[in-house]
């Protein structure tokens, strides 16, 4: 609409993990089948026919909401206070977690004992060594000496390690597993340890583990573990201890660290690029609180693994040569063994050149690479790379990203840093960061909890009965699933109610001001879908009133128009600029509150009511017929710069509407749709200050009539008179000339404007619009003037205490030379206006004194 060359692709990554683990599930539920019965390639074409079913719906959901792309291209932590029972897939029992076992390892040359601590028992069955703190007292005499292991009689090196040890926390002494924790990993690197995994993949003690507990599930070992130790005297007890233990959100299985041969990238200089291009304004990140998350993220970046043990994904193009002569044929052995090839051609060939005159065979690698690798490149592979395609000169690098703050390291970071080394450009200029949606509660949306939205059930509406059906076409168990059914019954108990696209889009763009999270509540949704109707009947009022006849004018004489309609072609300036300058920000926020002001309390509030009565004047007078022709014209342009400044919002009704509106005769730069018409600008001669200055003051004014309205309870249907007390001949002749308005809006049988000499009839309710500017209502025969007297004696009350308060402050000893001048002067204004407001309220309760009087 702005005239840009724009491409938007559609960007999704294939969700390797998740995918693979519904469709397995799916498989044990449905046929009672793992993937492994099946072979790789049954499997995969399950996976293909489950994404073709259900894969699209995240990219239908963009389409329904009207999402303008280029369809071509298309660990959780839990924390443990204590001694807690957890229920673990694949186990009948629950487990016990968050308890501290300690036991005693055996010393050589009868040295007695050393006592460690671990809440995983079973991993001392692949313990290769002790750690101590250097500078610890107790151990000095132990330092290069070995304990015994009890079960297979392995030697372990009592080691010294001032990194990880603190001398202060239980013993002193810790047992380290190199292969199954990360930091006794890195302790193992340190100091040449022996790495030995107990773990098959599958969860079960392997032969390293030893007979007695080959074969057993880890954490029914765990048990057989303490009992082993009972048996031979080396069980030391055991106590509650806080822990945090790693949980995968797929499966909700316990995390098991191990040791497995994988790829990797070295990531120290593209992370170190990655902040130079955010330190010198090649990359800007939007919202610029999140730099901080980015800084953070790639200035401690490690080796990135890119390989997962999966089949769903892109396969790693890595072929390991099996040569005739090895002593060892087993797949992945030699580590000098690979090549990489785009195809097996490819990696036959590069097998040819690295070892020429040998007789061998290739097989690749089953692993698939990481989702985010995959995803890392999509910003140029979308555009053909590496051919050097026309896409690609004309659309790479990108201008802008647009994703959730929660992945910009997993996604964002990846696509810049494989951008800057592959393309040698960072792919894009921006990237803009919107806020993650979470239920009305402000929780994460989560299946367990009932509480997922799915934005098409918010387009279409969905019975409370459906919403239970879809949780049970899932994977939640039966606890699971009766917890998040009472979810949702609590949360939509009469279902969710049809909004449209054009409510619920516009709902999240106004809620971006929530900056990084949008409490989504479903009935600011509705409330919206309400709104639409109001643009409809803006549009239906004006199709009656512009006549089928009304063809628009190809010039207006703005000079000549009526106040009214120089004020609305003024403030729809004001909104034209607003919006579009909070959308060059990236402020959808302001943007939405500028469109919404302007339609709702501007042109239907205010416009729309206020023209009316031009609209039903007769044609047959020379002079209302022109006033009306130029309003019918103001109007027409004020409907279809609206809903073009609508537009990007609310696609769908500015559509349907647009096109409804008149066509000037012979409009050739027309467009046939709206989403290619031009996006309206500022016009310079529609500005009128004064004239919005002016139409402040009567707004105003009308304000203080409803008020006192609402105050006194008075129907629509009674239009009492009214009468303005001017102090000013300025304030005067505003609204003598805006009269008519303020009798339209305000529901007046008429309006009187009385200067600071004129009295105010007997029987008035009273209100002040400013210090120059006060409202009468009279009501005389219409309210209680008992009743009246009874609000004004508390209303003089209230005026007295907030005055004695203000004097107070003024009379204090050193006010006038301690306090600022500004302050002075605006306990000075206050003062000054509760003065003349009780001045007003004194002389109301006369008027009412003597109604009062009069009827008696």
């Amino acid at each position: 609409m702005s005239g840009y060359n724009a491409l938007w692709v559609p960007g999704m990554d294939h969700a390797g993990i998740a995918t693979q683990v519904v469709v397995e599930k799916k498989l044990m539920r449905e046929r009672g089948l793992t993937r492994h019965d099946l072979g790789r390639e049954q499997f995969m074409a399950e996976v293909w026919k489950w994404k073709d079913e259900y894969g699209g719906k995240i990219l239908n959901q963009e389409r329904r909401l009207g999402a303008s792309l280029d369809w071509s291209r298309e660990v959780d932590y839990i924390d443990i206070k204590g001694r807690t029972l957890l229920k673990v897939p694949g186990y009948k029992s629950t487990v016990e977690f968050g308890v501290l076992t300690s036991f005693a390892y055996p010393l050589e040359e009868d040295l007695g004992e050393i006592v460690v601590a671990t809440t995983r028992p079973e991993t001392m069955l692949g313990d290769t060594a002790i750690a101590v703190h250097p500078a610890d007292q107790r151990y000095l005499h132990l330092h290069n000496k070995f304990a015994i292991h009890p079960f297979n009689r392995r030697k372990l090196p009592i080691i010294c390690d001032a990194e990880l040890v603190d001398p202060n926390f239980g013993t002193g002494a810790v047992k380290i597993t190199p292969a199954h924790d990360p930091n006794d990993f890195l302790v193992g690197k340190r100091h040449n340890l022996e790495f030995i995994n107990i773990f098959s993949d599958d969860g079960m003690i392997n032969s390293n583990g030893g007979k007695e507990f080959q074969g057993l599930k880890r954490f029914d070992a765990r048990a057989t573990v303490i009992e082993a130790l009972k048996s031979k005297g080396l069980y030391r007890g055991a106590e509650n201890n806080e822990m945090r233990l790693g949980t995968c959100s797929r499966s909700d299985d316990i995390v098991e660290p191990m040791v497995k041969p994988q790829w990797f990238v070295n990531c120290s200089d593209m992370g170190r690029e990655a902040c130079e291009v955010v330190e010198d304004g090649r990359l800007e990140i939007i919202p610029k609180q999140f730099e901080a998350d980015w800084f953070r993220w790639m200035r401690n970046i490690r080796d990135w693994c890119i390989s997962r043990q999966l089949w769903w994904g892109h396969r790693v193009p890595a072929w390991y040569v099996t040569l005739e002569d090895d002593d060892i044929k087993a797949f992945g052995v030699y580590v000098d063994h690979w090549v990489v090839g785009r195809n097996e051609v490819e990696a036959l060939t590069e097998a040819g050149t690295k070892f020429p005159g040998k007789k061998y065979h290739i097989e690749q690698d089953p692993d698939v690479l990481d989702t985010w690798f995959s995803s890392g490149l999509f910003p140029f592979s979308v555009m053909c790379w590496p051919e050097d395609t026309v896409d690609m000169k004309t659309f790479y690098p990108t201008s802008l990203l647009e994703t959730g703050h929660d992945i910009i390291f997993f996604w964002v970071a990846r696509m810049v840093m494989l951008g800057m080394k592959l393309t040698g450009e960072v792919p894009f200029k921006q990237v803009y960061l919107h806020p993650m949606v979470r239920d009305a509660h402000g929780r994460k949306m989560s299946k367990s909890l009932g509480n997922v939205i799915d934005p098409l059930e918010v387009i279409n509406g969905i019975t409370l009965e459906d919403l239970h059906k879809r949780l049970e076409q899932g994977n939640l168990d039966r606890n699971e699933l009766d917890l998040a059914k009472a979810g949702q019954k609590q949360d939509f108990p009469n279902g969710i109610a049809e909004c449209g696209t054009d409510a619920l889009r516009f709902s999240l763009v106004a809620y971006t001001a929530q900056s990084d999270k949008i409490n989504l509540d479903i009935q600011r949704v509705v409330g919206y879908r309400h709104w639409c109707n109001k643009l409809w009947n803006a549009i239906r009022f004006a199709m009656l009133n512009l006549g089928t006849d009304f063809l628009p004018s190809e010039n207006l004489d703005v000079q000549s128009l009526p106040c009214g309609c120089k004020w609305i072609l003024s403030v729809l300036n004001k909104a034209i600029s607003k919006t579009v300058t909070a959308m060059e920000v990236y402020d959808f926020s302001s943007a939405t509150s500028a469109v919404y002001s302007w339609w709702q309390y501007q042109l239907c509030d205010v416009f729309i009511e206020i023209i009316k009565p031009v609209m039903s004047a007769d044609d047959n007078n020379s002079t209302s017929a022109s006033v009306k022709r130029v309003t019918r014209d103001t109007l027409w342009i004020c409907l279809d710069n609206g809903l073009r400044l609508l537009h990007p919002f609310m696609p769908f009704v500015t559509e349907e509407l647009w096109q409804r509106l008149p066509q000037r005769l012979g409009d050739t730069s027309r467009k046939e749709s709206i989403m290619i018409s031009d996006y309206p600008t500022v016009v310079e001669e529609w500005t009128d200050d004064e004239i919005e200055s002016q139409m402040v003051l009567i707004e105003s004014s009308v304000r203080s009539i409803r008020s006192l309205r609402m105050a006194y309870l008075l129907l629509p249907k009674q239009r009492p008179e009214a009468f303005l007390l001017c102090k000013t001949d300025e304030v005067a002749t505003v609204v003598e000339n805006g009269a008519t308005e303020i009798c339209t809006l305000a529901s007046l049988a008429s309006l009187k404007v009385l200067r600071e000499s004129d009295v105010p009839p007997v029987g008035c309710a009273v209100n002040i619009v400013n210090e120059h500017l006060s409202v009468y209502l009279l009501l005389r025969g219409i309210v209680d003037a008992r009743l009246e007297l009874s609000k004004l004696e508390k209303k003089k009350e209230e005026l007295i205490r907030q005055q004695e308060a203000v004097t107070k402050k003024m009379n204090i000893p050193g006010y006038r030379d301690k306090v600022p001048a500004n302050i002075q002067e605006d306990n000075l204004s206050k003062l000054n206006k509760l003065m003349a407001e009780l001045s007003i309220v004194e002389e109301a309760n006369e008027n009412f004194e003597k109604l009062l009087a009069d009827s008696s």
